[in-house]
């Protein structure tokens, strides 16, 4: 098995980019969710409620970040003095924050009063120690370090959607940081570790999935093949531990290093049962 995709996501739920090679560091890929649009009190906002944050393209900068939504640009910097506790799911992180100006033009951006958080480098966030053994340092992502997904998997779920009259859907839908192209469909469910650049992944908890994968993210627009219903087939946890369907693995990272595309996955540690699935009644 083999790296087939590297994704970073520099703004939490604004667009992916693609690269070959990504350094992988304790508290996930180097320069992936660094940046969060939040409202005024520091709440964060996703695409869940907020679908244009998709057409946004964020690149780093020295000192902080470019934004590009359509036509309209522009280029923040964070003065480290200027800080605000925001919250993530159920974490308050002490996060560097926009100036007055950022904070008017983004708000006219998006129709709504917002602010932008950078996770610098006196920010501390750990999450999951009840899932990895002991609390992972993790930027803004939802709950951990690191998604891993597979190319069969992906496969399987787009003839799920077929059978329904459906459009197939991309990994893009899934917000991906290391596509690993298995041809076993949902076989990541048996691994416990892999392998991947000298670099040991624990694969902690399965990764429980949202509306936004109904999103086109290019437009945020809700169209296309519908992945919350094709995965509710047979991907529906049984755990309540972790409600939801179910896609991809999140994962914590043992040590520090480089991961690059065509790299290969080593299973170093599998698990005896696969986690536990409702089956739908038959019709």
């Amino acid at each position: 098995m083999k790296v087939t995709g590297l994704n970073i996501h520099p703004l939490k739920s604004g667009r992916a980019i693609a690269r070959e090679t990504v350094s992988v560091n304790l508290d996930g890929v180097e320069g992936d969710r660094r940046f969060m649009l939040i409202q005024p009190d520091g709440r964060f906002i996703t695409q869940r409620e907020l679908q244009t944050l998709a057409q946004v393209e964020a690149s780093h900068i020295d000192g902080g970040v470019h934004l590009r939504m359509g036509e309209r640009e522009i280029s923040v910097r964070f003065d480290p003095d200027r800080r605000l506790n925001v919250v993530v799911w159920g974490s308050e992180v002490d996060a560097a924050v926009s100036d007055e100006t950022t904070d008017e033009v983004l708000s006219s951006w998006f129709g709504r009063p917002v602010r932008l958080a950078h996770m610098d480098a006196s920010a501390e966030r750990l999450v999951g120690a009840e899932w990895a053994g002991a609390a992972a340092p993790v930027g803004f992502a939802d709950g951990f370090p690191i998604l891993i997904t597979t190319t069969g998997s992906l496969a399987d779920l787009n003839r799920t959607l077929a059978e329904k009259g459906q459009e197939p859907v991309g990994m893009e839908r899934f917000r991906t940081n290391i596509l690993v192209d298995c041809d076993e469909a949902w076989e990541e469910d048996f691994w416990e570790s892999v392998e991947i650049g000298g670099i040991r992944f624990d694969l902690v908890k399965p990764c429980s999935r949202c509306i936004m994968t109904t999103q086109d993210q290019i437009t945020g627009e809700r169209i296309g093949g519908n992945p919350i219903q094709g995965l509710a087939e047979k991907r529906m946890s049984a755990d309540r531990r972790v409600t939801g369907v179910l896609f991809g693995w999140n994962a914590v990272p043992r040590s520090e290093g480089t991961v690059k595309l065509g790299d290969e996955v080593k299973i170093i540690g599998r698990r005896g049962e696969r986690w536990p699935m409702k089956v739908r009644a038959s019709a």
